[in-house]
């Protein structure tokens, strides 16, 4: 992919070299280049080493240098992968060997990225680092559908919610959670159909409207707007996936839902989002 951004500037060129032994927990957004940070796009062009999750683009992987050494440190259900512990060691020994470490995760680098295991690995280990801000999932879905999660018109609050919980966790309490005026956005939320069961039983009507967006801000992307009834009875779409539901929903010009994907193997274990 060629790149038309201007050439880094010397101060720009200075600041990344002073990053050198530092640690950079960067956010690649939802996927699209375009969304990417200013900072975040001079961070991989002066990178050494690049540990990045699964879910981080191809486009976003293009911006790296060649020199750079590039490791797929991602966790996807149904794999085996490396450990957290096993990350956090690769960034402490790869600083200390005085190199410019991007730890490059998808969305927001300090929403359900684990950011904070790292962090704490970082200081203890007195390992100097940086966190550069990216699009979240929520963010740039909401864009996509063309709606405001914080429309006052329609809902007092926005709730991030992970449908995927740390092993021995339980999931999340709807009951305590939902209400009639909130925006919930689920991140990974699996079999979206699970979850709008469990938000049924939790109180909210069949009708609460609600939106569907996969792989978003890509090529591919593909979204809908439906009911979570409906939903309840479609296939699952290919992941990463993001489910935002509420009022706000309803006002969306994103079609309604339609019978885009295929009930396979393939898409019932897929799941993730571009945080």
């Amino acid at each position: 992919m060629q790149s038309h951004a201007k050439q880094p500037s010397a101060l720009t060129e200075a600041t990344n070299a002073h990053m050198r032994g530092r640690v950079c927990l960067v956010g690649a957004g939802p996927g699209d280049p375009e969304l990417l940070t200013v900072k975040a796009v001079n961070r991989l062009r002066f990178a050494d080493v690049v540990l990045h999750d699964a879910l981080v683009s191809a486009e976003v992987l293009a911006l790296v240098p060649s020199s750079a050494r590039v490791l797929n440190v991602g966790k996807r259900c149904g794999h085996k992968s490396i450990t957290q512990q096993e990350i956090n060691a690769l960034l402490v020994s790869f600083a200390a060997q005085g190199n410019l470490v991007v730890r490059l995760k998808s969305g927001d680098p300090l929403l359900f990225g684990r950011a904070g295991e790292e962090i704490d690995a970082l200081h203890q280990a007195g390992v100097e680092f940086e966190i550069v801000p990216g699009i979240t999932a929520a963010v740039a879905a909401a864009a996509a559908a063309r709606i405001s999660l914080t429309d006052r018109r329609y809902a007092d609050q926005v709730l991030l919610v992970s449908a995927h919980q740390a092993p021995g966790k339980v999931g999340p309490d709807w009951r305590e959670l939902v209400s009639s005026r909130t925006t919930i956005v689920v991140y990974m939320p699996g079999q979206t159909r699970d979850v709008a069961e469990e938000l049924i039983q939790a109180g909210l009507n069949g009708q609460t409207s609600c939106i569907v967006i996969s792989r978003i801000s890509l090529p591919e992307e593909l979204s809908y707007k439906t009911t979570l009834g409906k939903l309840c009875g479609t296939a699952q779409p290919p992941a990463p996936c993001l489910l935002i539901v509420g009022e706000i929903t309803a006002t969306s010009m994103l079609a309604e839902l339609r019978p885009l994907y295929r009930h396979t193997p393939e898409t019932e274990t897929q799941t993730g989002s571009r945080y």
